[in-house]
């Protein structure tokens, strides 16, 4: 789970600058997720795993459309807005899947 919310929170960056978003803002290294997630076992993580999996199904197209647009000279600046929304939305929700204890850390 680590290496792939790793690559989502990559992917995430690139995203968040094509829309001229600051990314290290947008999506600060915390690297603690997949750990605290694990730890908290059960539901949380089934539920955890299954979110990550959408994201990245979500993100794939998004990120490879946003870099066409991108690599042609045109402004990507627009969709990919839309698209960091979505992901900025479906990250807050994954952090709420954190045991109170460890989303206080």
């Amino acid at each position: 789970m680590a290496a792939k919310w790793a690559t989502l929170r990559n992917a995430g960056i690139v995203v968040a600058q094509l829309a001229g978003v600051d990314s290290e803002a947008a999506w600060p290294d915390d690297g603690a997720f997949p750990q605290a997630i694990a730890l908290a076992g059960g539901w949380r993580l089934e539920l955890a795993g299954q979110a990550l999996d959408d994201l990245a199904a979500m993100m794939e197209p998004g990120l490879a459309a946003l870099l066409a647009v991108h690599a042609r000279g045109l402004d990507a600046g627009a969709p990919a807005l839309a698209l960091w929304q979505e992901i900025a939305a479906a990250r807050a929700a994954l952090l709420t899947l954190l045991p109170m204890e460890a989303a206080a850390r």
